[in-house]
């Protein structure tokens, strides 16, 4: 346990980049370095984390640590890897306002220009990925104007349902493409833990219960992780605090090592400042957990469940509907909320540019945009 909990925790401190990094940041240590897993058992644990809703890597790194340690061991991988950006984005939320009107003002001008430059980042790479024929990536434009007319929680859940329905049948890969295993196997009490911590919070109201069943419904819906999330939490918490509240703690979460979900920290100390660390420990347990309950349900049965070819069709669906999930989201509330004039429209472009030149390291954008910011407001 203690080796498994050091060597996550050296990653949580030194992981920038985003969930796509962290795989390789995984990769790169524990199957070429300490050889805890071989190629094979690699990408299977990875392409069940990209089935299942939740934190796509910080799955992975659970399940690496259930592969390593048992559950013991995967809860110790969740906690020393989530440790470093839990605590910097909880300190965010409580000292932020204690900071001069003109550098916090200046500093999230230019946090709100770093999330639109990210977001589009992250739209460009995921749209190559997951929308490489017609049929995806009409539905990834279908589903983005829907949420720009319909953008509600209801209006997302049915954009996923339709997608999975149309993956289902048109994007299926072809009989006989992948093994197929004999019999599933199931861990029953996780999946029922699962179900009933998402019963609790409708039977008690108030307080934390209602902190946990927008975060708990967060971390069960959201599928690809990391920015996907943004428009999920917007719909679900956006509405209790402001547009610049919401979109510095996305643009900082950029900033930190580790899990981008450490989000949750910020918004949870932001939402319950009377108790700002009980709130930030309640919203990060609570959008983390319902994919790491999934993780160990379906973990034995994946190779079964995998090589479904109706299935794998409905998870390609699904990946096309959360492009345009997070297109929709650029523009609102992202794209809106940063940019209000030519010159703000230029330093994005540029930025957008120089991150995609790859010269510049993402922690080197956070300082160059929010000093950018602070330089624009004092002049």
């Amino acid at each position: 346990m203690q080796d498994i909990f050091r060597q996550f925790l050296v990653l949580g401190l030194v992981s920038f980049g985003g969930p796509a990094a962290h795989v390789g940041y995984f990769h790169r240590r524990f199957v070429d370095e300490l050889k805890w897993l071989d190629e094979a058992e690699f990408a299977r644990l990875m392409a069940l984390t990209q089935f299942l809703p939740g934190p796509a890597s910080s799955q992975l790194g659970f399940a690496i640590g259930r592969v390593r340690g048992g559950v013991p061991g995967a809860f110790a991988a969740f906690v020393a890897f989530t440790l470093p950006s839990f605590l910097i984005m909880a300190l965010l939320a409580i000292y932020a306002s204690s900071l001069p009107d003109w550098l916090q003002g200046g500093a999230i001008t230019g946090l709100k220009w770093l999330a639109v430059i990210v977001v589009a980042d992250a739209v460009w790479n995921m749209g190559k990925r997951f929308c490489a024929t017609p049929l995806t990536r009409g539905l990834a434009v279908a589903v983005a104007l829907l949420l720009l007319i319909w953008s509600t929680l209801l209006g997302q859940m049915l954009a996923l349902l339709v997608a999975a329905v149309v993956g289902w049948h048109k994007l299926r890969p072809k009989e006989g493409s992948a093994p197929v295993s004999d019999q599933p196997v199931w861990r029953h009490k996780p999946l029922m833990l699962f179900a009933l911590l998402a019963v609790l919070p409708l039977l008690f109201g108030g307080g934390l219960w209602v902190l946990w069943k927008d975060f708990y419904a967060a971390g069960s819906l959201v599928f690809g992780g990391g920015h996907v999330v943004l428009p999920l939490l917007q719909e679900l918490v956006g509405g209790k605090l402001s547009p610049d509240q919401f979109l510095t703690g996305y643009a900082a979460a950029q900033a930190v090592p580790g899990p981008m979900f450490s989000l949750a920290a910020y918004l949870g100390a932001v939402l319950l400042p009377s108790s700002p660390w009980l709130g930030a420990l309640t919203a990060t347990l609570a959008i983390f957990l319902p994919g790491f309950l999934l993780v160990l349900g379906v973990m034995e049965g994946w190779q079964w469940l995998s090589s479904r070819p109706a299935l794998a069709g409905a998870v390609s669906g699904i990946n096309a509907a959360v492009v345009g999930l997070l297109l929709a989201a650029l523009y609102q509330p992202v794209f809106v909320s940063a940019v209000h004039g030519f010159w703000d429209l230029l330093v994005v472009l540029a930025g957008f540019a120089l991150l995609r030149s790859g010269k510049v390291p993402l922690w080197g954008m956070v300082l160059g945009m929010a000093g950018l910011g602070v330089v624009a407001g004092v002049l």
